[in-house]
């Protein structure tokens, strides 16, 4: 966009390129550039401030086409805890982002709970320990290299005692498509489940934005193991585009719920599609015809 100058073959082509190098891939750039040839037709978009308002229109449609009827929002249990259980790799933010978003639903006046049952990485219990003692929310932990489950169960069980509103539960990450860390997840889960029946009512994926389309695999390997019900995409604050959400929607049809933009607890937000598609492609959209 900044070296614009017509509406051309050229054009498309650095456009396509220029999706790929947003991690959005090459199947959904193909796709949406496609997409884009009719609609500047259509349109008749010769302007850059006309182009830039078709690209983003395109990106918004696309990414609302594939969550047609699709649930975004946060859901919550008509009484008793809603338990909200985070999984993803190591390194991806989980812990971090459990510490910001229960630090958001206490400032909302919930009364909450976590469950160190990352038991298994060396400072991740001592971690989320941190956060509780920051935001003054206690925290269920067990002794190192403990049965992660006999953590959960712990922590249902205060939970329920407390008459705790929300209940977030850490998770271990290591090594996405060991068998064994899907059926300790699946163990979890029926813990919840035996002492809530209708708990977890969120399973939340953290994906780092950075690691792109690894990003797609992560995604794939826990959505077959577990019932998954919305992403939170982190590290969107450094060089990170973010493109990664399009091809999840597109072959998982998985709604991205919440955005990480830095490490401050106001940086944790709520997804927004269109803001999304324009910061996907940055500043040079948002210009003139100069």
């Amino acid at each position: 966009m900044a070296n614009f100058r017509s509406v051309d073959e050229d054009f498309f082509e650095e456009l396509e390129e220029t999706l790929i190098g947003a991690d959005v891939g090459a199947q959904t750039a193909l796709q949406l550039t496609d997409e884009l040839r009719n609609e500047v037709k259509l349109q008749n978009a010769k302007s850059k401030a006309d182009i830039s308002r078709v690209i983003i229109d395109k990106l918004v449609e696309h990414y609302r086409s594939q969550g047609v009827n699709e649930d975004a929002s946060m859901h919550f249990a008509p009484e008793g805890p809603t338990v909200i259980l985070f999984v993803g790799v190591n390194g991806v933010g989980k812990t971090t982002t459990i510490g910001k978003m229960s630090a958001r639903y206490k400032a909302e006046g919930k009364k909450v709970v976590l469950a160190a049952a990352d038991t298994f990485r060396a400072g991740a219990t001592q971690q989320l320990q941190a956060w509780g003692e920051r935001n003054g929310i206690p925290v269920v932990a067990g002794a190192a290299n403990a049965d992660p489950a006999s953590v959960v169960y712990d922590g249902v069980k205060t939970a329920i005692e407390t008459n705790a509103d929300i209940l977030f539960v850490d998770t271990a990450g290591r090594l996405q498509n060991n068998v064994n860390l899907m059926q300790e997840l699946a163990k979890m889960k029926r813990i919840i489940t035996r002492e809530l029946p209708n708990e977890p009512q969120e399973v939340l994926l953290a994906l780092d934005a950075t690691t792109g389309q690894n990003a797609l695999q992560q995604a794939r390997l826990f959505k077959d193991s577990t019932d998954v019900t919305g992403i939170v995409l982190t590290k969107l604050d450094g060089t990170a585009k973010g493109g990664i959400i399009l091809p999840i929607r597109n072959e998982l049809h998985l709604p991205v719920k919440w955005v990480g933009l830095g490490e401050q607890v106001g940086d944790l937000q709520p997804f927004d599609a269109d803001d999304f598609a324009k910061s996907l492609f940055g500043s040079l959209l948002i210009g003139d015809d100069k």
